[in-house]
């Protein structure tokens, strides 16, 4: 059964105190919220800077339906890789998830698909749930070759797997001309692309798998424009960057995703 999810990647944002104070906020205000609806079919999973898991997992305690996901795992299991952090270490914290492939690591630090999948298959041994982003640049947008990237993404990375690890995937499409620039894809773009992941995942695996993989949508989805995205018959969350942020616009999100019925 596919889930409601809504994840807010922080990405390198807050010091140790604004971190405090904005997990107690979206705490606050998710518990015994009457706008929250049917909160056994939704996920609300929390991905702050690595320094930050233990504090939010902590906070987080036993507060049912809410998560910590890391927002990066190295591709080693262990070793002399000064700097980095292994999926080991992160589910030892605690972590349920892990980010892997998002646009900003794929830009900067150059990551391909390759590396990429190795990152999945440690994340999966060490019983992490990785949260697997794809989308196109702005040029392939406009050259009409997103639909061919976005295969060429699923097909060299997590197409790879064997469907009972793939079924543990969550999709987060997010195109990258729209993170962070204010752009935000119209809910009719945005459903023919996951509705285009989706069909891919039928031939790839089958009609049972497709029903159990949730696609999200990740770029500028804010509290304004959620209730159109979110009301997208293939869209079954978010993927939220900036607006995560601030505690009553993710909470607004939340409450928004909480009352599409689909």
């Amino acid at each position: 059964m596919r889930r409601k999810i809504i994840a807010g990647n922080w990405k390198m944002n807050n010091t140790l105190p604004e971190a405090k104070s904005l997990v107690e906020d979206i705490l606050n205000g998710v518990a015994g919220n009457p706008n929250i609806e049917k909160r056994e079919l939704l996920d609300i999973i929390l991905a702050p800077p690595y320094p930050y898991l233990s504090l939010c997992k902590e906070l987080i305690g036993k507060h049912p339906g809410i998560y910590t996901s890391a927002q990066n795992c190295y591709s080693e299991e262990k070793g002399a890789y000064t700097g980095e952090v292994s999926a080991a270490m992160i589910y030892s914290l605690g972590a349920k998830y892990v980010i892997i492939g998002h646009s900003e690591r794929r830009n900067y630090f150059r990551e391909n698909s390759a590396l990429l999948m190795k990152k999945v298959d440690l994340a999966l041994k060490n019983n992490l749930k990785p949260i697997f982003c794809i989308g196109e640049l702005i040029g392939e947008r406009k050259a009409e070759r997103h639909f061919k990237v976005v295969r060429q993404q699923l097909a060299e990375a997590i197409f790879l797997l064997k469907e009972v690890d793939f079924r543990r995937i969550i999709i987060a499409y997010e195109p990258v001309w729209a993170i962070g620039t204010g752009l935000t894809a119209t809910p009719e773009q945005a459903q023919e692309m996951h509705s285009f992941i989706r069909q891919l995942i039928g031939v790839k695996y089958g009609r049972k798998t497709i029903n159990n993989i949730s696609i999200l949508y990740g770029g500028s989805c804010n509290a304004q424009n959620a209730a159109t995205l979110f009301a997208m018959p293939d869209v079954d969350g978010g993927l939220i960057g900036g607006a995560s942020l601030k505690a009553s616009d993710f909470i607004s999100m939340i409450e928004t995703l909480s009352k599409i019925n689909k």
